[in-house]
């Protein structure tokens, strides 16, 4: 019983599903905290591309 237990604790396999969500996590609270820059810059790069295509 003892060996399974050192077993499962030294087992190294869930640990990379587990960074990537916590990443994840971190991204979607930065864009929740960030987000009302992100859509001014966006505004912005939109209106930009729209103005100078038209030049072309």
């Amino acid at each position: 019983m003892l060996k399974n237990w050192k077993d499962f604790w030294k087992e190294e396999d869930g640990m990379g599903t587990v960074e990537i969500i916590l990443i994840i996590v971190v991204l979607i609270g930065l864009v929740i905290v960030f987000k009302t820059q992100i859509n001014q810059i966006v505004t912005n790069i939109f209106s930009k591309i729209t103005t100078q295509s038209n030049r072309v």
